[in-house]
């Protein structure tokens, strides 16, 4: 079996690995507590050593994006990307589902189909 990993990106660019919920919670509340007009995001990547790798930005708007790719380089998209606009709270389920592997329930998650 290969070796998994999860990497936070905050707000700041900094990577937290293994995050905890307590640091996600924490990036969230940076990115949707930023100043007004002031865009922001954070990301959420899960993968494995050898193969596979999903992330999930999240912007200071609400804005979700979901990407699979084939690496960690992010050489071969496996799927397009699926958005949707969501609250903290929400942002922060997906989140955590990420960082519990649970890919295929953010697959079925209600994304925008434009």
């Amino acid at each position: 079996m290969t070796q998994a990993w999860v990497i936070l990106t905050g707000r700041d660019g900094r990577d937290i690995t293994a995050p905890t919920e307590h640091q996600l919670a924490s990036a969230l509340a940076e990115v949707f507590g930023g100043g007004k007009g002031e865009k922001a995001s954070a990301t959420l990547r899960f993968g494995y050593a050898d193969g596979l790798m999903y992330q999930a930005e999240v912007t200071s708007t609400g804005e979700i994006r979901f990407e699979e790719w084939s690496d960690r380089d992010c050489e071969i998209a496996l799927a397009e990307p699926r958005r949707m606009t969501a609250s903290k709270k929400e942002a922060l389920q997906l989140w955590c589902m990420l960082a519990r592997r649970q890919v295929s329930k953010i697959r079925d998650l209600a994304w925008s189909t434009g």
